[in-house]
C-alpha cells in the first residue's frame, strides 16, 4: 500500500447529532415530552427491532403530538446541553482545514435551533425536515431517504460517499442505532453506547470516547503519524456502492 505523507492527507469528519453533539437525544425526548410517552416508546422499540422503517417511525411519532407548543419547546431545548468539548473541537477542525459534516436522522427544526445557540449554524447539516400544518401539526419529510435503507430516513451512508473520495481519510463519530450503517464505510470510528456495542459484536475496529475532548486528542495524534492505514473493509464496502452506481 502507498502511504500518503502527513502533510498531503485530507480528512473528512462525519458526526451524528442526537446524543453525540447534544448530550441527550433531543428527537426521542421531544416526543416523550410533547407526544404520548407510552406510544412513543413503543414506536421507537419497533424501529430498533426493524419492524418499521425510520421514515414510518418519524411519521408515527409526529402523529402522537397534538397542538405543539413552540414556546414550551424552546424552553425544553434550553435544558439540553452540548458536549463539553464540541465547540473547541470544531475550532480545531477549522484550524487544521478538516471538513465536518453533521449527519442526523433527526429533524432540522431542533437541530438548527440548537446549533445556533452555540454559534455553530454555519456547519453543514444533512437531516430530515419538519414543517407545520394546521394547529401546529408536525409534518416530517425525508429529502435524503434511500429505498434500500430502513435504519435511517436520512441515508447517512450516501452522504459519506458523496462528500468524500477514496483519497480522503474518513472519520465517523456516533453513538446510536442509526450510526451502525454509515460507520461501516469510513476508515476510523469513534463510538459509544449502541454504536460501540455494534462495533464490538461485528469486530469492527473503533476508538471508544466519552466526549469530544477525547476525540480531539486522538485525531491530533492521528495527524502527526508518519504512516496511517485506511480500513480495508471500509474500502471494500465503498467499492460495492460504486459498482451499484
Amino acid at each position: 500500500m502507498n502511504y500518503i505523507p502527513a502533510e498531503n492527507r485530507t480528512y473528512k469528519i462525519f458526526v451524528d447529532f442526537d446524543g453525540t453533539i447534544s448530550r441527550q437525544d433531543i428527537g426521542e425526548n421531544m416526543f416523550l415530552r410533547f407526544g404520548d410517552p407510552a406510544e412513543a416508546n413503543r414506536i421507537i422499540e419497533r424501529w430498533i427491532k426493524n419492524e418499521i422503517s425510520s421514515t414510518e417511525s418519524w411519521k408515527l411519532l409526529c402523529a402522537t403530538v397534538k397542538n405543539f407548543d413552540v414556546t414550551e419547546f424552546e424552553l425544553f431545548l434550553d435544558e439540553i446541553e452540548i458536549d463539553e468539548g464540541f465547540v473547541e473541537f470544531e475550532k480545531f477542525c477549522v484550524k487544521n482545514k478538516i471538513n465536518i459534516y453533521i449527519l442526523s436522522d433527526g429533524l432540522d427544526y431542533y437541530i438548527t435551533r440548537f446549533l445556533s445557540k452555540f454559534g455553530l449554524n454555519h456547519l453543514t447539516v444533512y437531516s430530515n425536515q419538519l414543517k407545520f400544518g394546521e394547529k401546529n401539526k408536525l409534518i416530517p419529510s425525508f429529502p435524503y431517504s434511500d429505498e434500500e435503507c430502513t435504519k435511517c430516513a436520512n441515508c447517512k451512508r450516501n452522504h459519506i460517499i458523496s462528500n468524500s473520495s477514496d483519497e480522503d481519510f474518513t472519520i465517523y463519530i456516533g453513538d446510536g442505532y442509526s450510526d451502525t450503517c454509515p460507520a461501516q464505510y469510513v476508515d476510523f470510528i469513534f463510538a459509544k453506547n449502541s454504536l460501540l456495542k455494534y462495533c464490538e459484536k461485528e469486530r469492527i475496529s473503533y476508538y471508544p470516547f466519552g466526549n469530544f475532548k477525547e476525540v480531539r486528542f486522538r485525531i491530533e495524534e492521528m495527524l502527526k503519524k508518519r504512516r496511517l492505514r485506511k480500513r480495508h473493509q471500509a474500502q471494500l464496502k465503498r467499492r460495492e456502492v460504486y459498482l451499484q452506481g
